[in-house]
């Protein structure tokens, strides 16, 4: 199935990959939900990601800001999956990168901001909930190393969050219209590393299966949308991924 993949890879001409948290755990970022994921492991965390618990808890600011300068994921390395989503562009055959990940990892590997869609925000800026100033992450961690345990934006003295899609968020419409756009267009999606089953952006892949693409799904584990992928490649991503794209 390895060789008949990378066969429709050498074929298509518009590839969308949709990726998740998996692709991102060979870098030494945790999913959310798997046996090991930060939220199956300490359910407590799952409140630093709702933005009614964020805004309303002083203490639960104060516990993100720690999980946030003890897991230093912003300094993590982009690992061979994210390279060969790159390697896609570079072969001119990579219509749209759309990603479920917050660790800004596609950008530091070197996808073009203008193919990419980091549908939940990024963990690699941090915003202002009141004036909506933006800033890099490493500027609140250093008010935080230095004693801030809640650091407030410095413009208005709202309160600061990384620029993620929190639950209680509403996702960026924009976004959300780009990505379905590039479903329908493409000849090929990719779903890599994700379990398919968030929605809105899950909701892409039977979309690209409608309008004639076919659909490859690159994961370790089941997922929900197995059933309509023309080929399911179970295992490592970063040694699948490689093989198939010609990374």
């Amino acid at each position: 199935m390895i060789d008949t993949v990378t066969k429709w890879i050498d074929d298509a001409q518009r590839i969308v990959v949709l990726t998740g948290a998996g692709i991102s755990t060979d870098s030494g970022i945790p999913d959310f939900r798997g046996p090991q994921g930060v939220w199956t492991k300490n359910p407590e965390a799952e409140k630093m990601s709702n933005i009614s618990y964020y805004v309303a808890d002083r203490e639960v600011r104060k516990k993100a800001w720690r999980y946030r300068m003890e897991n230093r994921m912003w300094q993590r390395e982009p690992n061979p999956g994210h390279l060969s989503c790159l390697r896609l562009e570079q072969r001119e055959k990579l219509l749209m990168l759309v990603t479920q990940n917050v660790d800004g990892l596609h950008l530091k590997a070197g996808t073009s901001p203008g193919r990419l869609v980091e549908i939940h925000g990024t963990m690699r800026e941090v915003v202002c909930l009141s004036c909506g100033e933006r800033a890099p992450i490493e500027r609140a961690l250093a008010r935080v190393e230095a004693g801030e345990d809640d650091p407030p934006c410095r413009s208005c003295g709202g309160i600061l969050k990384t620029a993620t899609i929190s639950f209680g968020q509403g996702l960026v419409q924009r976004d959300i219209e780009r990505s379905q756009l590039a479903a329908r267009r493409c000849d090929l999606m990719l779903a890599v590393g994700s379990t398919l089953s968030v929605y809105p952006v899950a909701g892409i892949v039977p979309v690209a299966k409608e309008h004639g693409a076919r659909v490859v799904i690159v994961n370790a584990e089941p997922t929900a949308m197995d059933s309509m992928a023309d080929a399911v490649l179970r295992g490592s991503i970063s040694e699948i991924l490689p093989q198939i794209v010609r990374a």
